[in-house]
C-alpha cells in the first residue's frame, strides 16, 4: 500500500512538472518572433514559396533533355488477314487468296531522346516562373507584416481586458465599502432609502461590467493563442504591461519618417503583378513564332511464333531514327492578334491600377501618421481627465458622508469616473494599435 501511494505521488508530481512546462511566457516581442515561425498563415506563405521554387525548376525542364523508354508486347491471338492478287502464284487473274504476314508474338523495345531546341513561349515561361516565385516571397512578407499587426493587437487587448478589470475590481471594494456605510446611515435615520437604492444600482452594474470583461479576457487569450499558432485553450503568461508597452510605444520620429513608396511591400507586389501581365502579353505574341523540336530514337525489335524472346538464340533486329520538327504558325482567323491586343489592354489597366495604387498608399502613409498623432495626444488628455475624475469622485464622497450633497451627485462623479478610467485604457491601446498600423503603412521593417 506504501509502495502505492509513493507512486501515486510521483505521478502527480510528474503530471503537475509537465503541465507547467507547457505554460509559455511572453513579452509582446517574443510573442511576434514566435508568431512568425508558428502562425497557421505564416506556415501556409512558407509552403507556397517552396511551391513556387518546385514550379520553377518545372518550368525549367520543359527545355531540358527528356528521354522515355518503351517496351511493347503484341501477341496475335488471331492475325491479320490481308488480299493478295492470286496470280502473283499462278492463280486465276482477278481473285484474291487470302494470307497473313509476319510472326505471331512480337517484342519492340526502343529509348527516345527529344529536346526543344527553340519556342518562345518556352523562353516567357521562364521569366514567368521567376515573377511567380518574386511573388510568393512578397506574399510572405506581407504576411510577417499583417501578422505583426495583428499579435500586438491581440496582446494589448489582453492586456486591456487584465487592467480592467483590476480597475473594475477595486472599484467594487470601494463601492461595497460605500454601500456599507450608508447603509448604517440610513439605519441610523441620518439618510433616505433613495442613497441606498442608487449606489445599489451603481454596484450592480458594476458586477456586470466585470463580468462581461472577465468572458472578455478568456476570448482575448483565445485570439492571441490563434494569432500564435498554438491550441486555443493552451495556457500563456504575458510578461509585458500596459504601462512599459506605451513607454515604447510612443516614438514621436515616426511621425517625421520619409514614406517612400517603392519600398513598401504591396507595390512590389502590384509591380510584380504588372510584371506577370506583361509577360502574358509576350506569351500571346510569341505564339506567332515558329517551334523547333528534335528527337532522336534508338530500339530493338523481336518476332517469334512463340514466347522464347529470353531465349540467347532470339534474333534481334535494331533500328534508329533522328528527327527535327519545325511548326510555323501561318494564320489563326486573327485569333492570336485578338489574344494578344487583349492582353496589352490588361497590361494598361494593371498601369492605371498601379498609379492609383501609389496615390491611395501615399494617402494611406498620411493617414496613419494623423492616426497615430491623435491617439498620443489622446492619450495624454485622456491621463490629465482621469485624474481630474477622481479627485472629482473623492470629493463628491466626502461631501455625500458628510450629509452636504446627495447620492445622485455622488452616482454623477462615479460614473464620470468609471467613464474615463475606461478612456484612459483605450487610449493606450489606441496608442500601441495606432503605431502597428503605422509601421505598416510605412513599410518598417521586422526587427
Amino acid at each position: 500500500m506504501q509502495h502505492k501511494l509513493i507512486l501515486l505521488f510521483s505521478l502527480c508530481f510528474i503530471t503537475v512538472g509537465f503541465s507547467q512546462q507547457k505554460v509559455k511566457q511572453f513579452t509582446i516581442d517574443q510573442a511576434i518572433t514566435y508568431a512568425l515561425k508558428n502562425n497557421y498563415n505564416v506556415k501556409v506563405a512558407v509552403n507556397n514559396i517552396a511551391a513556387a521554387h518546385l514550379k520553377k525548376w518545372e518550368t525549367t525542364t520543359i527545355g531540358l533533355p527528356k528521354i522515355d523508354a518503351t517496351i511493347d508486347y503484341q501477341n496475335w491471338l488471331k492475325q491479320l488477314t490481308t488480299l493478295l492478287p492470286a496470280e502473283i502464284i499462278g492463280g486465276v487473274p482477278g481473285t484474291f487468296v487470302p494470307v497473313s504476314f509476319g510472326t505471331e508474338q512480337n517484342v519492340n523495345a526502343a529509348i527516345t531522346l527529344k529536346q526543344l531546341i527553340f519556342d518562345g513561349s518556352y523562353l516567357v515561361g521562364l521569366q514567368s516562373a521567376k515573377t511567380y516565385l518574386k511573388i510568393s516571397e512578397q506574399a510572405k512578407s506581407k504576411t510577417d507584416l499583417t501578422i505583426r499587426e495583428s499579435v500586438i493587437n491581440a496582446y494589448g487587448n489582453v492586456l486591456i481586458a487584465e487592467k480592467s478589470i483590476g480597475i473594475l475590481e477595486s472599484n467594487l471594494k470601494i463601492l461595497e465599502k460605500n454601500l456599507s456605510d450608508t447603509k448604517k446611515i440610513f439605519e441610523n435615520g441620518f439618510n433616505e432609502e433613495e442613497d441606498v437604492e442608487q449606489l445599489q444600482i451603481t454596484l450592480s452594474t458594476v458586477k456586470s461590467q466585470l463580468n462581461k470583461t472577465r468572458r472578455l479576457k478568456n476570448i482575448g487569450y483565445k485570439m492571441l493563442n490563434l494569432s500564435l499558432g498554438v491550441p486555443i485553450d493552451q495556457k500563456i503568461v504575458l510578461t509585458d504591461n500596459l504601462e512599459s508597452l506605451i513607454g515604447s510605444n510612443v516614438d514621436l520620429d515616426l511621425l517625421s519618417k520619409k514614406f517612400n513608396v517603392n519600398n513598401h511591400i504591396d507595390f512590389k507586389i502590384a509591380t510584380n503583378n504588372r510584371e506577370g501581365n506583361r509577360l502574358l502579353w509576350l506569351l500571346e505574341k510569341s505564339k506567332a513564332l515558329p517551334t523547333l523540336k528534335a528527337f532522336v530514337n534508338f530500339g530493338y525489335a523481336g518476332n517469334s511464333n512463340s514466347f522464347n524472346f529470353l531465349n540467347s538464340d532470339q534474333k534481334w533486329y535494331d533500328s534508329s531514327l533522328l528527327g527535327v520538327s519545325l511548326n510555323i504558325p501561318i494564320f489563326s482567323s486573327f485569333e492570336r492578334r485578338s489574344k494578344t491586343k487583349q492582353a496589352k489592354i490588361e497590361l494598361e489597366n494593371t498601369d492605371i491600377k498601379l498609379i492609383e495604387l501609389q496615390q491611395q498608399l501615399n494617402l494611406g502613409a498620411a493617414n496613419a501618421k494623423s492616426d497615430y498623432q491623435f491617439s498620443i495626444e489622446q492619450y495624454a488628455t485622456a491621463k490629465q481627465n482621469l485624474k481630474l475624475a477622481e479627485r472629482i469622485e473623492k470629493k463628491q464622497q466626502v461631501k455625500f458622508f458628510e450629509g452636504v450633497s446627495t447620492s445622485f451627485d455622488l452616482s454623477q462623479a462615479q460614473n464620470q469616473l468609471y467613464t474615463q478610467q475606461q478612456n484612459y485604457i483605450q487610449s493606450m491601446l489606441d496608442v500601441i494599435a495606432k503605431k502597428a498600423a503605422l509601421e505598416n503603412a510605412l513599410n518598417i521593417p521586422l526587427k
